[in-house]
């Protein structure tokens, strides 16, 4: 499923997805690469977050299962090499990489834990994973949850709670090291689901949603009509506000990971 639909989306996906500087930035500071060493980047999709890191003099070798994808990652001069393959398939030798990332893609592995031992396998010990990822509780603070229920419901749904994403860490050999919560700015320049928190309008735009995952796979045409509409006219008559205060919480919207081998 990942494939075909990132081998849709994957055509227009530069228009509306960009590396954020802040959230790159934050992924760098977490990483701590070393400047000889050699880093992967799982899911790199474009090669969006990779090109940003690589401009910081990280060395990477990116994976994604999506060609599309990939063709349009190896157009970026980021001296990286690209593979098409899934986490659960690593086509690398043990010990490998000096670390990894993995920037909103865990939610589209087919199986976590395979994939996440795969990952362990290919990295020298002492090594590290960031995610940038979300949990289901954050999900359900969304205010798009007023909108869109089951499009949220099918979204949280593809990650554990983080005690569950811990014990998964452990059964592949891994050692949570930090949580990071990360609340959406209104300057952010990655068009992500909840990445318009503060700007609502911008849902009303069909290339805002369509490089968006969670709409592109898990809206009906049916639950997007009605939520566009209620939320035109929520907007227009400004209730809007009166709704995204009401799901304000100290949860995050996303999350930082980091893991230890």
């Amino acid at each position: 499923m990942t494939e075909i639909l990132y081998d849709t989306i994957g055509k227009a996906y530069n228009a509306t997805r960009c590396a954020d500087p802040y959230i790159a930035g934050r992924v760098f500071e977490l990483l701590s690469p070393r400047p000889d060493g050699l880093y992967l980047d799982i899911g790199c999709g474009t090669a969006n977050y990779l090109t940003a890191l690589a401009e910081k003099g990280v060395k990477f070798y990116g994976v994604d299962p999506s060609e599309t994808m990939l063709a349009e990652a190896r157009k970026k001069d980021n001296g990286a090499q690209f593979f098409n393959a899934k986490a659960e398939a690593l086509p690398f030798g043990d010990e490998f990489f000096d670390g990894c990332t993995a920037t909103f893609t865990l939610h589209h592995w087919d199986n976590k834990l395979k994939g996440l031992k795969e990952v362990n396998r290919v990295l020298k010990p002492g090594s590290k994973i960031v995610f940038l990822s979300f949990c289901g509780e954050q999900m359900r603070g969304y205010w798009l949850n007023h909108y869109f229920p089951e499009m949220m419901k099918r979204s949280w749904e593809l990650l554990p709670e983080l005690p569950e994403m811990e014990l998964l860490l452990n059964n592949a050999g891994f050692q949570l090291a930090t949580i990071e919560k990360y609340f959406v700015q209104e300057d952010l320049q990655d068009h992500f689901v909840y990445s318009n928190k503060h700007r609502p309008e911008q849902y009303l735009r069909p290339e805002i949603r369509a490089n968006a995952s969670s709409f592109a796979a898990f809206c009906s045409p049916e639950e997007l009509t009605s939520g566009l509409t209620a939320l035109e006219a929520d907007i227009v008559n400004r209730r809007i506000y009166d709704i995204m205060k009401s799901y304000e919480n100290d949860k995050g919207d996303y999350i930082f990971l980091v893991a230890q081998k």
